[in-house]
């Protein structure tokens, strides 16, 4: 192709960095604003920058300016191509943006470049902020969307900021697919379709966790869906198992199971409203009625089948596992701790009766509706017949330093904890602290490392005061 000038037509090449995390939030990913003279100053975008010359490839070129924007020092083999965006300005200027996903650094974010950037931080890919720079989010969206290419070329009088009536991203799809809408594979699309029929539109809202797998999907003659892959069978038969068994009993609380794959170990189910409740920031007054609403749901969860005979006994077995691949993490006295901790939970009294529990009941899998004032619960891969104080432990966070919480969900449940209950919440939470660190170090996962640490030092500060 050749220009008005009589030469060969060249563009630019941008890198642009996709440091993604699991967060506050649920999936996070790092963003900078752009600040003083320079182009979209004001708007928020990805770390990136220019290839610097023909001697430099897209990977140097992203570990370079990652460093040189954020500080974050980047192994090459830690980058992974993301999707390539072919990008016109509004002013006609056109550029091809290599973006690249990366999930493993060194050091912590910070804005090394102030004369051009004025913030830096994490953002969930829900919750992205205004004003952004259309092409980023461009770039975004069609990672987000999973495809392999975009192309987002702008018209003129297009703003530069990022605005719904002026998406120009248009999706180019990969081997195997019949349309531009990215998804799942194809026997998964297949089974979906099969459920609710086509689906128009698929958006991967999974955690940053691989194992992790959820699609929004969009029917093409409305309606709106979540499908979901499990990491093992024994997650897909706890899920099944719940949706099949006593979470109909919640009502409109919970999503409803609409299709299942054994095979697949995939599920269909209907979507819920709300926002999750981690990083929610809500006044004081709304917080203790939502917290209210927990324990009416958590009592509602331990109710929905009524007690049956079984020894709810302590998980105790894997301390020692976890203990050898988190010791390099602890603190000071911390094992000594968790060992006097087990020392307990041995002589505490095994109870003959077990309830349906969640299993992972916490903020980021309940969401707040605030224009319907509705508590959803979702995520039932970990359900489990065993103590009912087994739900709270990883709530117990969230209540901490906040003893009106703590009696707005107790409020909410119908009754407080027993001293052996009370007892049990220390055992099991402990030990849900060891295993978190021990599977974050195992999975290069440094936010449950920091939360195991965190509830650690919480509870020893409880028994030492």
């Amino acid at each position: 192709m050749r220009g008005v000038s009589g030469g060969r037509h060249m563009v630019p090449v941008d890198v642009h960095l996709l440091a993604v995390r699991n967060g506050e939030r649920g999936s996070e990913v790092l963003l900078s604003r752009r600040a003083g003279g320079v182009y979209a100053s004001g708007l928020w975008h990805l770390p990136s920058g220019h290839v610097d010359g023909p001697f430099e490839d897209v990977v140097t070129a992203l570990v370079r300016e990652a460093l040189e924007e954020t500080s974050l020092v980047v192994d090459p083999a830690d980058v992974r191509s993301a999707v390539t965006v072919h990008h016109r300005s509004p002013a006609g200027a056109a550029r091809i943006g290599a973006f690249f996903e990366v999930r493993r650094w060194q050091g912590t974010p910070q804005v090394m470049e102030p004369e051009v950037c004025d913030g830096m931080g994490w953002f969930a890919f829900d919750e992205l902020p205004e004003p952004m720079v259309a092409y980023c989010r461009a770039g975004l969206d069609a990672y987000r969307a999973g495809a392999r290419m975009g192309v987002h070329f702008q018209e003129p009088g297009d703003p530069v900021a990022y605005d719904p009536a002026f998406d120009r991203l248009l999706l180019i799809p990969g081997p195997g697919h019949g349309s531009h809408d990215a998804g799942p594979d194809d026997e998964v699309r297949a089974f979906a379709e099969r459920a609710v029929g086509r689906v128009k539109g698929w958006t991967d809202v999974s955690w940053a966790r691989e194992e992790s797998r959820v699609w929004r999907a969009q029917g093409a003659e409305g309606g709106e869906w979540y499908v979901k892959i499990h990491q093992n069978q024994r997650f897909h038969q706890c899920e099944v198992a719940a949706l099949r068994g006593w979470v109909p009993a919640l009502g409109a609380a919970a999503p409803r199971l609409v299709a299942v794959d054994a095979g697949l170990r995939a599920l269909v189910l209907t979507a819920v409203g709300g926002r999750p409740l981690h990083g929610a920031v809500h006044p004081p007054g709304r917080q203790r009625r939502i917290f209210h609403r927990i324990g009416q749901l958590a009592a509602a969860i331990h109710t929905s089948a009524p007690p049956r005979p079984g020894d709810a006994t302590l998980p105790l077995g894997k301390l020692e596992r976890h203990l050898n691949e988190a010791r390099p993490h602890l603190g000071f006295g911390d094992e000594e701790f968790i060992r006097a901790t087990a020392r307990r939970a041995v002589a505490l009294p095994i109870p003959h009766q077990v309830v349906p529990t969640h299993g992972d009941f916490q903020l980021r899998n309940l969401r707040w509706d605030a224009t319907t004032d509705t508590l959803y619960v979702i995520d039932f891969e970990r359900s489990e017949e065993g103590l009912a104080v087994r739900d709270f432990v990883r709530l117990s966070d969230a209540w901490h330093g906040r003893p009106d919480l703590l009696e707005a969900v107790m409020d909410g449940y119908g009754r407080s904890f027993t001293p052996e209950e009370e007892a049990q919440l220390t055992v099991l939470s402990v030990l849900d602290a060891v295993s978190g660190i021990s599977y974050g170090v195992s999975h290069g996962d440094p936010e449950l490392v920091e939360r195991g640490r965190r509830t650690l030092a919480r509870l020893r500060a409880v028994q030492h005061p």
